[in-house]
């Protein structure tokens, strides 16, 4: 194990103030002399203080503001893991300009070898960095610092939320703006103004490891939930400048990354300008026109031919030119190597930058290898300086609109205070119960607290955070929320059942399967224990290897099978065999092909990964102190098959197959409760509308059972004919409300022209005259209908 790592201590701060100033390397361009340079105006617009700054710098300079570092931090500490100010200069003659993850440990990616800083450590890094930046490099730029926060930030300390996947079954814009702002705030807190996410890819092959991060299957839905993400993280509104307390939020990743070919990460995207216009774009899109959004990261992928961080259609013709995106475009981490590396339409670093460049990367993470060329290329006169002023231009606004050149320290006793706080803590237990869909209930659930329950499986001692994970200072397993539920009302019994991987650590790079001969033994171990109790509750899915970012060769996360992994199915059926009623609760990454446990369990709850607080969620949703309310957001086939299975198909799709169904196991939306809700009809207020005409669609929802629970209510609509084809159905609208028993309220949504568009044979966007059928219900498969008639 790695020793956590020191940080600067108030000595070294000091002795940053006596460094001498840097040489620089070659003459700065000659700029007019006064006291207060434009750039350091405060009341200034952020324009005139960029071209102030820009017209001061040497091309060094700025190569050095669109390049960052991250493993090559450690040359800049000395034998104690504290800031040599010597080293420092040496290291960065040019000034520093991004540095990635400052609350990294030494040595290795993973927090659990290399813990990493603490609060008020992470802050000391950040601050003795940027005195040095402020007052001991020639013009005085402050550092850009980014982290990752994809469901709570990832560093010591921080607090643990539900993974993506999770909270998009809440169907719950409002939690998940909540959510963001608390990520945002202890981000910001440390001295660190960005952070990379959220993930708007639509996922449509759940074979891919990386579809926990995303926020589902389907555009409109990614797409309200992304809003949501990108307000709760920098805030509500179109404003660049950075409130304090928020942090830039970096939309990611542009795009069709989310249905690879073979399932497999960072596999080529065979979609077409029609698929990328009708599914993949629309998250993007809304989040860019309908928030202040300022960062956004390519994809790894390639898209016909064109991998993203050299495809100019997208990122300047698309992103820029028809959505107005005025932000700064960055790399995935060593995409632009990776031209070079993998898809090999560069030869060199050299020729990489070129094509990144000219495509519209605005900066290289995380180590810049590729962009530190661009110094010799322009000398070469292989690339205009222009191109070069202008990434640095973007990444330079966002420390202007920040405030950095203003006030770049944070305080570390607020960081800490701030840091996994009370509200915190009761905001991951209520994510987290919102987050759980109930699948299955044959009259078991809720649970009583009564008699004897044994608690089996491999993710029931442990709390599973998910790819991304911080180090919460607590979590809660679910054996544990149940533990502390029942007190001394019931007898609860443990056994681990199976064991899924030898390790669980999302970060390390090799995954080895557990011994099937060692888990038989531990089937056998937890059916004897099971032999004696009343009622059963079993945890099946994944651990953070078995589903997870595949990043390197050596690092894979894509799984070509979506069935359990190792002997969790006979795990399964050796209980059963005992004649006992069994509640599963799934935790995973990926939607998984439990056929048989759908048929035979009694109950099943899909929690996907719920955070810190996640034993405590899944415990008062069993016995019934919660009612679950949470819909799947993605569908779940009976095989792999059937892939790739989303609701929104093309009519032509799934005419059927020998033997088999196309049925999923459970299609996208659906989500049981322990109440019920009857739903009307839609109504429309006005059943024909023009073109660029607007309706209201109403429906009448009452709880007509004997507990107050939550009702999705979701809105969707079929163009009936059309001149080019559409799917047999489109979320359009959803409402998450909660009634009380008895209790009726009606729910209604704006049918608006965006609502009826679609994309022509031209690829022109319109609204087309004729009939479309408008339909409500609680999933995309329980739903009534209406006719509305579009007139030219």
């Amino acid at each position: 194990m790695i020793r956590t790592s020191k940080i600067l201590c108030a000595a070294s701060v000091l002795a940053l103030s006596h460094v001498l100033p840097m040489a620089v390397a070659q003459s700065a361009p000659a700029a007019a002399t006064s006291a207060k340079p434009v750039y350091k105006d405060a009341s200034a617009p952020v324009e005139a203080r960029v071209d102030d700054l820009l017209s001061r710098m040497t091309l060094d300079e700025k190569i050095a503001q669109i390049t960052t570092v991250w493993t090559d931090k450690v040359k800049i500490f000395d034998d104690r893991m504290q800031i040599d100010p010597a080293k420092l200069v040496a290291q960065y003659p040019n000034g520093l300009g991004h540095f990635t993850r400052p609350s990294d440990g030494k040595g290795s990616f993973s927090p659990r070898v290399a813990p990493g800083r603490n609060p008020r450590q992470t802050v000391a890094l950040v601050n003795a960095l940027q005195k040095w930046a402020m007052t001991q490099t020639r013009l005085g730029i402050p550092i850009l610092f980014h982290e990752e926060g994809l469901h709570g930030y990832a560093a010591v300390g921080a607090t643990s939320f539900p993974q993506s996947i999770a909270m998009a079954s809440s169907f719950d814009t409002d939690m998940l703006r909540d959510v963001n702002s608390v990520i945002a705030r202890e981000i910001r807190v440390r001295g660190v103004p960005m952070v990379l996410s959220p993930v708007v890819d639509i996922a449509r092959d759940p074979r891919w490891g990386r579809i926990e991060e995303t926020y589902g299957e389907d555009p409109y839905l990614v797409g309200e939930m992304g809003v949501a993400a990108v307000e709760g993280l920098q805030g509500v509104g179109r404003s660049r400048d950075l409130p304090a307390g928020k942090v830039f939020a970096t939309l990611k990743h542009l795009t069709g990354h989310g249905q690879p070919e073979s399932g497999t990460n960072v596999g080529p995207a065979p979609v077409s300008e029609r698929e990328l216009r009708e599914n993949f774009f629309p998250p993007f899109e809304q989040v860019v026109k309908r928030t202040g959004i300022e960062a956004v990261m390519a994809s790894y992928n390639e898209i016909d031919g064109v991998p993203s961080h050299a495809n100019r259609w997208l990122l300047e013709n698309v992103l820029r030119e028809e959505w107005g995106f005025r932000g700064a475009v960055v790399s995935d981490y060593s995409a632009v190597d990776q031209l070079m590396s993998i898809h090999h339409i560069a030869g060199t670093l050299e020729e990489a930058a070129i094509r990144a460049l000219d495509a519209g990367v605005d900066a290289d993470l995380p180590e810049g290898l590729s962009y530190a060329t661009l110094g010799k290329l322009v000398r070469e006169g292989k690339v205009s300086e222009d191109k070069v002023n202008l990434a640095t231009r973007r990444m330079l606004e966002l420390k202007f609109r920040a405030g950095l050149f203003e006030n770049p320290y944070a305080d570390g006793a607020k960081a800490e205070a701030i840091t996994n706080n009370a509200e915190a803590r009761a905001l991951a237990l209520k994510s987290a119960q919102r987050s759980i869909t109930l699948l299955k209930n044959d009259g078991m659930l809720p649970l009583k607290p009564e008699g004897t329950i044994a608690v089996i499986g491999p993710s029931a001692a442990v709390a599973r955070l998910g790819g991304y994970y911080g180090q919460p200072p607590h979590t809660v397993s679910i054996l544990d929320g149940i533990k502390a539920k029942v007190g001394a009302k019931a007898k609860i019994v443990f056994a681990q059942g199976v064991k899924i991987t030898e390790n669980d650590d999302w970060w390390e790079d090799k995954v080895v399967k557990s011994d099937p001969v060692e888990n038989r033994k531990l089937i056998a171990q937890a059916v004897e224990a099971a032999k004696g109790v009343d009622r059963i509750v079993l945890t099946l899915g994944d651990t953070e290897q078995s589903s997870r970012e595949g990043w390197a060769d050596n690092h894979l996360g894509d799984r070509p099978s979506l069935d359990l992994v190792g002997e969790q199915q006979q795990l399964f059926d050796a209980l059963k065999a005992l004649g006992k009623p069994i509640t599963v609760v799934l935790i995973n990454g990926r939607p998984a092909s439990t056929v048989t446990v759908s048929e035979q369990a009694n109950a099943i709850l899909e929690g996907w990964y719920l955070g810190e607080q996640g034993g405590n969620a899944v415990a008062d949703v069993l016995f019934g102190d919660v009612n679950p309310g949470g819909k799947l957001p993605v569908t779940v086939p009976r095989s792999v098959g059937q892939l790739p299975m989303f609701y929104n198909a093309k009519p032509s799709a799934r005419r059927g197959y020998l033997f088999d169904t196309t049925d999923p196991l459970y299609p996208f939306g659906f989500g049981l409760s322990y109440t019920t809700f009857d739903l009307s009809a839609p109504r429309l207020a006005a059943t024909s509308i023009g073109t660029g005409g607007k309706t209201t669609v109403s429906v009448d929802v009452r709880n007509s059972g004997a507990r107050a629970g939550d009702e999705v209510v979701q809105l969707y609509i079929r163009d009936k004919v059309s001149s080019v084809t559409r799917p047999v159905k489109e979320l359009k609208g959803f409402q998450r409300i909660t009634l009380k028993p008895g209790e009726m309220r009606t729910v209604s949504f704006t049918i608006s022209p965006e609502s009826l568009q679609m994309w022509d044979a031209d690829m022109h966007r319109v609204v087309e005259p004729g009939d479309f059928e408008i339909m409500t219900g609680n999933s995309s498969v329980a739903l009534k209908s209406a006719t509305l008639t579009v007139t030219p």
